[in-house]
């Protein structure tokens, strides 16, 4: 164990001392990339398809029971309702927010 966190401390020292040396500070990679990284989610954002989805009423009829499934579900609207504010659903396996995508009943 003491050689274990020998060998880390001077692993951590030397990677350090790399970084000092070659003048690669994080700080100075991490604006880069930022910057980077918030024009690609804006661009992502920008050419996302838009899912028209009828909005769940939350005063609709239907209430958690329990139920998780598609199989046990008899409309969309009940599912997407279930998979909005019930717990411990299983419908949405990509999570895109669409749950039973692949049920051919509707």
């Amino acid at each position: 164990m003491k050689r274990f966190v020998f060998y880390f401390i001077f692993g951590y020292a030397c990677y350090l001392s790399w970084v000092k040396l070659s003048g690669n500070e994080p700080q100075q990679l991490t604006d880069i990339h930022q910057d980077t990284i918030s024009n690609s989610i804006r661009e992502a954002a920008q050419t996302a398809p838009r899912y028209a989805s009828k909005s769940v009423d939350m005063d609709a009829n239907f209430h958690c029971d329990g139920r998780q499934y598609c199989s046990q579900m008899t409309s969309r609207a009940e599912a997407e309702y279930f998979n909005r504010y019930c717990p411990n659903t299983k419908m949405d396996g990509d999570n895109d927010g669409r749950p039973c995508e692949n049920d051919s009943r509707w």
